[in-house]
């Protein structure tokens, strides 16, 4: 598989390097209707041009633990978030954090780790955080305390068939576009800086209310997903959810995926406001703890908006000599 994904990686720069411009853009539109709420533009299981199974079956692999992560890679999800839930059609959903075209920005630098990351390391982030890989650890011995060192295999490596599986479906969708050149439709979730309100002047009790009206057909009033046909909603907070060292569980982050991506069927209806008072709600509960929350942000403020980072964390990072 590591040899194939070798191979996909080395065909696709090459095909970018010779390759005409691609399409203006291959996504499904942000202002979705009842139909294309569903599509998959992309679609390596239905592709005839993947016929040699050293490439089509990780691609295909991949592209199933996407869409339903729980069930196509149970030892590194601990709960019900699938990549999906937040990578809207498959990762192909225009300003629903599209993945399409992304590979050739590989490596980039991280802010949280402070350095460099493959798209390796990318994807293992998004298992130990948003897929809460970390659940499968044993607890730590006491309050604040990391967990004892994980046995071998029990946390997702860059080398893990599911994170190999993962990176070839997104390396599929990548073929022919440019390396080293950002596409346009990359970062266009977030909300402009000057709209961005104060973290202590949101009110949660605002975006319960606005979660009540808005958000409860699909996600419940529990917050853990609506069954409508042979879909459902991921979970928003609760053991099932992401958990809190993941980019959801800040403020502003989520903000811009409620604001761009929601709701599903009517996306963009609310305000810069109206969204980050969601965020606020979602972002009050209880979910999760990543135990790894002291290595993040080394040699940096902790950002304002990392709401579930303790305040005796914060000290620490503003004044290294109290650690």
């Amino acid at each position: 598989m590591a040899i194939a994904l070798v191979t996909l990686t080395t065909l696709a720069a090459g095909a970018a390097g010779c390759a005409r411009s691609a399409p203006p853009s291959p996504l499904i539109s942000a202002s979705t209707t009842m139909v294309t709420a569903w599509q998959v533009p992309q679609d390596p299981l239905t592709d005839p041009t993947l016929t040699d199974p050293r490439l089509s079956e990780p691609i295909k692999w991949g592209y199933r633990i996407f869409v339903d992560t729980p069930r196509e890679a149970p030892r590194f999800t601990g709960g019900k978030v699938s990549c999906s839930n937040c990578h809207l059609n498959a990762g192909q959903r225009e300003r629903a954090l599209p993945i399409v075209g992304v590979v050739g920005m590989f490596p980039e630098y991280n802010n949280r780790a402070a350095r460099l990351i493959s798209l390796g390391d990318r994807v293992v982030d998004c298992f130990l955080r948003s897929e809460n890989a970390t659940e499968h650890l044993a607890p730590a011995s006491g309050e604040g305390a990391e967990p004892a060192p994980p046995a071998r295999d029990a946390l997702p490596s860059t080398g893990s068939k599911e994170v190999l599986a993962v990176t070839a479906y997104l390396s599929w969708l990548s073929r022919g576009y440019a390396i080293g050149s950002n596409p346009s439709w990359r970062g266009r979730n977030s909300i402009a800086s000057d709209k961005l309100i104060p973290v202590d002047k949101l009110d949660p009790q605002s975006g319960e209310a606005l979660y009540t009206e808005r958000c409860t057909s699909c996600h419940g009033a529990d917050g853990q997903g609506v069954q409508i046909g042979d879909k459902k909603a991921g979970p928003l907070w609760g053991p099932d959810s992401w958990n809190d060292g993941a980019g959801a569980a800040r403020v502003y982050t989520l903000a811009g995926i409620v604001r761009y991506a929601m709701p599903y069927l009517s996306p963009g209806s609310l305000t810069d406001e109206e969204a980050q008072q969601v965020a606020a709600f979602i972002n009050s509960k209880p979910r999760p703890r990543y135990p790894f929350k002291e290595r993040d942000y080394p040699g940096s403020k902790i950002p304002v908006d990392a709401v579930y980072y303790s305040a005796e964390l914060r000290l620490r990072h503003f004044n290294p000599s109290t650690r």
